[in-house]
């Protein structure tokens, strides 16, 4: 799985002009399934980004986690994440996973961070989203749970 993690202060989507989810301080999640991805991978990344030593501590280290900061988050399902931009100028999406397969395992992602105690809204898989969000930092982090 792939995942974009943005450090905010708050974030929205909305579809169709009506806000789907949104989360004060915290993080925004783009996240993307990929092909061979398990419930087992999205477990992981979870676990990954709960732990994630992001956040300011008092004397302004990047030393706290989500779990320590009491943060929400939200996330929200984003296949592009898969481009593949070797060649050519359009980007492929072939090694995302399957629509069916990729919103199992977005809603599952979803969940374990639930289940690990952070309070998480999402976005609503397929739709055209209008993302808003105010990052904090910035701080901008790419996870890949394939890379060495």
């Amino acid at each position: 799985m792939r995942a974009l993690v943005q450090r905010v202060t708050q974030a929205h989507v909305l579809v169709a002009g009506e806000a789907v989810g949104q989360c004060g301080a915290g993080l925004l999640i783009l996240v993307c399934a990929m092909q061979g991805d398990t419930e087992a991978t999205a477990e992981a990344l979870a676990q990954k980004i709960h732990k994630l030593r992001i956040f300011r501590d008092a004397a302004g280290k990047m030393n706290l986690a989500l779990k320590d900061t009491g943060g929400a988050a939200l996330v929200v399902s984003q296949f592009t994440l898969a481009a593949d931009t070797r060649s050519g100028n359009r980007p492929g999406f072939s090694t995302a996973a399957p629509p069916v397969e990729g919103e199992r395992l977005y809603l599952h992602f979803a969940q374990v961070l639930r289940d690990l105690g952070v309070a998480v809204e999402t976005g609503r898989f397929g739709a055209e989203m209008a993302v808003h969000l105010v990052n904090d930092g910035p701080v901008t982090i790419w996870l890949d749970t394939a890379a060495p």
